[in-house]
């Protein structure tokens, strides 16, 4: 017998497991929600991959967690939700609702930086979309945006390169780029870059807001959940982790992102 529309889970997917940082935010703020985690390690980094590439990979995705009974499914990627937000909201149609994460940031920007100018530092797939442009410059609120591409990142993070010399030296060096002067606030727009805020803090001494969308959207998907009653009473089941591409060393990173092990399942996207 199926559960109950409320009681389905959330399914939430990346091009790797960085977007276990926004999985982590909803499970805190929302324990009674269930959760499906796709990360698709096959093909990552999303950053660098085309348009097309990455919404064929959302739509397999998106399949898998329809299977799954999900209620809403959130682009828990900042690549995928500027490449195939869109495509995949209209694929879904009524089956799930779909949320992104840039969305939530963009909406935070609007209301605390008016006339002002703020950063942005993401992938290349990311910057190079200009979606943040596009919606920032929507509000029609003056608000200057200067973007930097830090490639090396999402990477380094992944390795485990962080809070130690070598991440505080790539840190700098990003965000010592002509490109991101006199911001007053910094969108960290990817999934893995709550991992080094800390660093990114340490740099701007305090002196730049820190943007960091994995609060953003956990709140943001509790008041959808709220406004459209599908809010879950209690946790029915335990979360799932699948991954396209299996290697301990992705086990053994879901702790940095989630600060607790997972047990990784392989679901090979194109068999």
């Amino acid at each position: 017998m199926s559960l109950p529309l409320k009681q389905q889970p959330i399914g939430v997917y990346d091009s790797g497991i960085g977007g276990l940082t926004m999985a982590q935010a909803i499970t805190r703020l929302l324990p009674h929600e269930r959760l499906i985690y796709f990360g698709d390690t096959a093909h990552l980094p999303y950053g660098d991959k085309s348009t097309a590439a990455i919404q064929a990979y959302s739509v397999k995705i998106c399949n898998l967690l329809i299977q799954q009974h999900c209620k809403v499914i959130l682009i828990a990627c900042n690549s995928a939700s500027a490449a195939a937000y869109d495509l995949v909201r209209e694929y879904v149609g009524s089956k799930a609702k779909i949320l992104n994460v840039i969305d939530p940031a963009v909406d935070y920007i609007g209301q605390h930086y008016a006339n002002k100018t703020v950063g942005l530092i993401g992938t290349k797939q990311t910057v190079h979309s200009n979606v943040y442009k596009k919606k920032i410059d929507a509000l029609d609120k003056n608000i200057t945006l200067q973007s930097l591409a830090t490639p090396l990142l999402a990477t380094m993070i992944e390795e485990g390169f962080f809070n130690n010399n070598i991440s505080e030296s790539v840190i700098a060096k990003y965000l010592s780029d002509p490109e991101l002067e006199n911001i007053e606030a910094l969108i960290l727009g990817c999934t893995h870059y709550p991992l080094i805020k800390n660093q990114i803090n340490e740099f701007y001494q305090g002196q730049v807001d820190i943007v960091d969308a994995s609060e953003l959207v956990a709140k943001h998907v509790k008041q959808f959940l709220i406004f459209n009653d599908l809010a879950a009473t209690n946790l029915v089941k335990e979360h799932a982790f699948y991954v396209s591409d299996f290697t301990r060393s992705f086990e053994e990173s879901t702790k940095l992102f989630f600060d607790r092990k997972v047990n990784l399942e392989h679901y090979p996207l194109w068999e």
